[in-house]
């Protein structure tokens, strides 16, 4: 199978697994809904892993995760191994070379949604979300937009890396003591506050951490880590079974949970 591919099908799910560093696979279900608007890309010989939930009417969703996907794994291609790259946004000092590559081509996929947003009626208001993270030897660079999330785990337990783009988030930052009730009730708790392809100037945070032997990446939609519980998620980051078949184990355990979007799920390991 090729490493390289994007589905939103009903319950695709495709692997590759090299013989050296990584174990990639990943999986996404539509849930309870009709139809997919999530989609994602797992390519190991590039570094490169996906998740974007898309939004929008008329299957304008489906077409934003899409677009952004594919503008995201164009620039990281283009720009591999390449010296004299132009940087159209330009360069955050903070980062590595693939830093700054993931940071543009997010840039690049937001610009991308937008302009499909205005160009066709159809499509007027249709954004999504990203999570993407480039690995390269033992170094990893992550970005994330919206509610998808990425998670790490290691040996000391699990961490979430990115931080929701989220009316709740935001309030939980502002007032920690609210409560969940009080959350779950409220009818913003839903509201995203920055998508790609919601305005021009969309600012991805893109941020580094190592990335050792052992190590297990888990990028999904809001499908999957609204409906699990976190030491469940933990537990099966750290088994040693086949990335493929915990991929499958999140999958259907958050439907069995009963979630009720679209869910979707790449697991990452770092061979030791």
């Amino acid at each position: 199978m090729h490493p390289c591919a994007v589905h939103s099908a009903r319950n695709p799910v495709f692997t590759y697994n090299p013989a050296v560093l990584l174990s990639a696979h990943g999986a996404t279900h539509p849930g309870r809904r009709a139809s997919n608007e999530d989609a994602l890309l797992v390519d190991p010989a590039m570094g490169l892993f996906i998740v974007a939930d898309g939004m929008g009417g008329h299957k304008a969703g489906e077409v934003a995760a899409r677009l952004a996907i594919d503008a995201i794994r164009e620039f990281i291609v283009h720009s591999r191994g390449v010296s004299d790259l132009t940087w159209p946004f330009g360069v955050d000092p903070a980062l590595s070379v693939d830093g700054n590559r993931l940071r543009t081509a997010v840039r690049l996929a937001n610009t991308r949604v937008l302009e499909a947003a205005e160009g066709r009626t159809e499509y007027a208001g249709m954004g999504t979300t990203v999570v993407a993270a480039l690995t390269t030897q033992d170094r990893l660079s992550f970005v994330g937009v919206g509610d998808s999330r990425v998670y790490l785990w290691q040996r000391m337990g699990l961490q979430q890396l990115t931080q929701d783009d989220s009316w709740v988030a935001t309030v939980l930052a502002r007032e920690p003591g609210m409560t969940d009730t009080a959350l779950a009730q409220h009818p913003m708790r839903h509201v995203l506050t920055s998508v790609i392809g919601a305005r021009p100037d969309t600012q991805p945070e893109v941020k580094e951490c190592a990335f050792g032997g052992g190590d297990v990446l888990l990028l999904c939609s809001d499908g999957l880590h609204g409906a699990m519980d976190l030491s469940e998620t933990a537990a099966a980051l750290g088994s040693q079974r086949p990335v493929a078949e915990i991929t499958s184990a999140l999958v259907n355990r958050s439907l069995a949970r009963g979630a009720s979007d679209n869910v979707t799920a790449v697991v990452i390991r770092r061979d030791e």
